[in-house]
C-alpha cells in the first residue's frame, strides 16, 4: 500500500505491481467484518432422496418458520447423472446460518431427509463482508459464500463488484450470447 492505495501484491516472496486488487475475504482479513457463521454439511449418498420420484437432482428449502428458526435450511442434491459422482452416487449439501453453539445440530432436519448418509463432511465458516467499497484503496473485496444454494447472493455480489470496480452497471443485454438466445426464441 502507498498512501492508502494498493500498489502491489506479494506472493511467494515475489512482488507483483498492480493498480487494483479484486479478491475474496481470505486474502485481506483486516478489510472484512464477520456477519455470522454458516454451517455446511456435504453428504455422500448411494440413493436418491426419498419422496422425490427418484430424481437425479433436487433442491429443498425447509422454511425457518417450520423449524422455529431465523434462517431457512437449504438442501441441494446432484448425482452421477451430472458427472459429479461415481455411478449410482449422489452428493448433497445441507446448509444454514448458524444460530447456536451447536451448528451441526441445526442442520439435522435437513440431514434427516437424506438418510441413510454414507459419509458426511461438516464445516462451519464465517460470513465475511468488506468493510468498505474499495474505491479509495482500490482493494475490492467480495463477500464470502452465504448459506443459500441457489447463488442469488453471489450473483448480486459479482454485479456489485463490477459496479464498484468500473463505476458502471454490469449489463448482459447486447452480448452475443444474449442476442443468440433471443433470436432462438423469436
Amino acid at each position: 500500500m502507498d498512501n492508502g492505495k494498493v500498489k502491489a501484491v506479494k506472493s511467494d516472496g515475489k512482488l507483483f505491481r498492480c493498480k487494483q486488487l479484486i479478491c475474496d475475504p481470505s486474502y485481506v482479513p483486516t478489510r472484512v467484518r464477520n456477519m455470522g457463521r454458516v454451517v455446511r454439511v456435504i453428504c455422500l449418498l448411494n440413493h436418491p432422496v426419498k419422496n422425490t420420484q427418484e430424481a437425479h437432482s433436487c433442491q429443498i428449502i425447509i422454511p425457518q418458520a417450520q423449524l422455529n428458526r431465523k434462517s431457512d435450511i437449504y438442501i441441494s442434491v446432484v448425482s452421477y447423472h451430472h458427472n459429479v459422482a461415481s455411478d449410482g452416487m449422489y452428493v448433497a449439501t445441507v446448509s444454514t446460518r448458524a444460530e447456536t453453539r451447536d451448528p451441526e445440530k441445526e442442520v439435522q432436519p435437513g440431514l434427516d431427509l437424506l438418510e441413510p448418509i454414507m459419509q458426511k463432511f461438516v464445516s462451519v465458516s464465517n460470513l465475511l463482508v468488506p468493510n468498505d467499497d474499495g474505491k479509495k484503496s482500490q482493494v475490492f473485496v467480495s463477500r464470502s459464500y452465504d448459506e443459500t444454494n441457489h447463488f442469488e447472493q453471489e450473483c448480486e455480489d459479482v454485479m456489485d463488484l463490477y459496479r464498484r470496480v468500473t463505476g458502471s452497471e454490469l449489463c448482459f443485454r447486447g452480448s452475443k450470447r444474449h442476442q443468440s438466445h433471443n433470436s432462438d426464441e423469436d
